[in-house]
């Protein structure tokens, strides 16, 4: 994992990167699956061990038939990486099939639901966090020359490289990202300026305290 507080001398943030081989591959919480957990936070962007995270990224390897696992409480967005498409079945009768390039598809982790493979094994980006703390948004764009985020104060951006290849063309410090690797964006108390150049597609999470 690189990580740079560089930016922070400047604007008050913190930036760091993980590679797709460092991403961390365990079981569902109901034994049904695997997952590779890209990171755990709190809102306040620092990394969390154990369960009391307000946010996490991970990629869902689905390799059968399976129930999905109950999370009290979260909030989640799943997107389609790779494969043939994905059926999510509910226990109040709703239907939702994530199909090929990147269907998404945001429920309350309460809810009962059953994945069913339409042909064959899928990857799914899923971003989960706790609603009574931090707020959520998830955005797929292409990547096609310059592209501008800004963190405001308190928020935090990832930025997951679904195709491609790109790098920051600022003082983050961040190293090149190829397809598969994930940057965290952390402003502090001060707008944090990034600009992301090349090629490719991306998935944007914009992530921020719950303000009472």
């Amino acid at each position: 994992m690189a990580m740079t507080d560089e930016a922070g001398a400047a604007q008050g943030g913190r930036c760091w990167a993980i590679p797709a081989n460092e991403y961390r591959r365990e079981r569902w919480r109901n034994q049904l699956g695997w997952t590779r957990e890209i990171l755990r936070l709190d809102a306040a962007a620092r990394p969390v061990d154990g369960d009391d995270w307000d946010w996490r990224l991970s990629i869902a390897e689905i390799e059968r038939d399976a129930a999905f696992s109950a999370f009290p409480g979260i909030d989640r967005e799943l997107v389609l990486l790779s494969g043939n498409g994905l059926r999510l079945r509910f226990d109040d009768g709703e239907l939702h099939e994530l199909l090929p390039p990147h269907d998404k598809l945001r429920f309350a982790g309460e809810r009962v639901v059953h994945g069913e493979l339409i042909d064959g094994t899928t990857h799914d980006f899923n971003l989960m966090w706790r609603r009574e703390r931090v707020q959520a948004q998830l955005w797929h764009r292409p990547l096609v020359g310059p592209m501008v985020i800004f963190a405001e104060p308190g928020q935090t951006w990832a930025v997951h490289l679904i195709a491609g290849q790109a790098r920051f063309a600022d003082d983050t410090g961040l190293p090149p990202l190829a397809a598969g690797d994930t940057a965290v964006l952390a402003a502090g108390a001060a707008r944090l300026r990034a600009v992301l150049e090349g090629g490719g597609e991306v998935l944007l999470v914009r992530v921020a305290p719950v303000v009472e």
